[in-house]
């Protein structure tokens, strides 16, 4: 595959991984290994990043959309998340406001159907 699909898989910022992954194909394999034992250059991608917006949406509790409402339309480190946490601006707290009441709802549409 790609090494666009794997690091999306994996969950890490392409341009932050090594020129080997970037350069290369990753087999399926390949990628398994990745996942089950990965090297120290993976655990630091994931542990400090920079993140890739679904994990930085997933870390701040908001949409992918909900991100670039409030400007957020790169990558960010663990430490920035941590930042814009503690900072907590207005857009966050509309966006996760925003991103609660999209659960519920799908909640009670779940519901229904399985009420039905």
């Amino acid at each position: 595959m790609k090494p666009a699909t794997a690091a999306k898989k994996l969950g890490v910022y392409l341009e932050a991984t090594p020129a080997e992954f970037q350069e290369g194909v990753v087999s399926r394999d390949e990628l398994n290994a990745l996942q089950t034992e990965p090297p120290e250059w993976l655990r630091d991608l994931r542990r400090n990043g920079p993140h890739p917006r679904p994990v930085i949406a997933a870390k701040l509790g908001v949409s992918i959309s909900g991100l670039a409402r409030g400007g957020i339309t790169g990558a960010l480190t663990t430490e920035e998340i941590d930042a814009v946490k503690s900072e907590n601006p207005d857009w966050l707290q509309r966006e996760r406001e925003t991103q609660a009441e999209v659960r519920k709802e799908e909640a009670r549409l779940k519901a229904a159907r399985t009420e039905s």
